[in-house]
């Protein structure tokens, strides 16, 4: 996997945020076979910046799992940069760090926490976890309130957290009815550089969000169905091609539109099954499994997924 330490252009491009193959033993145990076909299948896409994290259930995962997948992503090829995710609990955190430390991954990401919470506890909180660890923190805020109740309080905290180097960069994934209006995303692109913060909710958002607010790149889930699809999509943002971008974007809503329904990160652990990529096996409590009616469904969306993405002219790259 790739250790260089990360800059501003690190963040110029998609992250594909995974899900977590598991055998259907009694234990639910990680199947890193399955796990290499799909980041295979990713970086064979072109999409190289992979996140395990919410898609992949890491909120809960035991810590012993959490060891041998950290092992497993420290082996990744040298293309791939590979970020594990930490938290959200402080406490969970800190163990994880200690963990984290024996590698050398460029960051993690630290998992929103809705416990009680202040923008003071919270960069305190967050320094120590990246001193502990080693190495700096990637936010992912999925909540305005997520630093506090005082608004402008915790958007100051993650200033001064990114101008000390504590945090390297913010996955923003505050839903909005209307993305074209949010006022937390312009106060946040007031005080932090707008290169360190990348749009963090999929397609749906991502061509607005690069367009109209400047963001450099975008996360994906459904990408990792189509991560070829998904690279031509920024390519065309990158070039300012934004017709052909809203085209690419629409291939991607029919499962998009699912995950909204039923769940992101149960839909998607269910489509790159049902799509032939990688068998995902069963999902860990506290989610239950996508019933038979709903992988129809979904079988349907992420099949129609890949038949786009055969699409692409052979060489044709992003």
């Amino acid at each position: 996997m790739r250790t260089t330490p990360v800059a501003p252009p690190d963040l110029a491009g998609v992250f594909a945020v995974p899900p977590l193959a598991r055998r259907r033993d009694v234990k639910r145990s990680l199947d890193f076979e399955a796990n290499d076909r799909l980041v295979a299948h990713i970086v064979g896409g072109g999409l190289t910046r992979l996140v395990w994290g919410g898609n992949a259930f890491l909120y809960h995962v035991a810590l012993d799992e959490y060891a041998a997948l950290l092992s497993w992503m420290s082996d990744l090829d040298d293309r791939v940069w590979a970020i594990p995710s930490v938290g959200p609990a402080y406490g969970r955190a800190m163990d994880q760090a200690l963990l984290l430390r024996r590698f050398s991954f460029p960051a993690a990401m630290l998992l929103p926490c809705h416990d009680p919470r202040d923008a003071e506890g919270l960069e305190t909180g967050v320094r120590e976890i990246a001193d502990l660890a080693g190495i700096p923190l990637i936010l992912y805020l999925k909540d305005e309130r997520g630093f506090g109740s005082n608004l402008d309080a915790g958007l100051d905290s993650v200033a001064r957290l990114v101008d000390t180097g504590v945090v390297v960069g913010i996955k923003y994934a505050v839903v909005r009815e209307d993305p074209a209006v949010d006022p937390y995303l312009d106060g946040l692109l007031a005080r932090v550089d707008r290169r360190r913060v990348v749009s963090g909710m999929g397609e749906r958002p991502a061509v607005l969000h690069l367009r109209d607010f400047g963001l450099p790149g975008f996360t994906t889930g459904s990408g990792c169905v189509a991560p070829a699809l998904c690279s031509r999509l920024f390519a065309a943002c990158a070039r300012g091609d934004w017709d052909a971008a809203g085209a690419l974007r629409s291939q991607f809503l029919p499962l998009e539109d699912l995950r909204d329904r039923w769940g992101p990160a149960p839909v998607l652990h269910a489509a790159v099954d049902l799509a032939g990529i990688a068998a995902t096996g069963p999902i860990p409590p506290y989610v239950s499994e996508i019933d038979e009616l709903r992988r129809a469904a979904i079988a349907e969306a992420a099949t129609g997924l890949v038949a786009s993405e055969s699409q692409i002219p052979s060489g044709a790259g992003a």
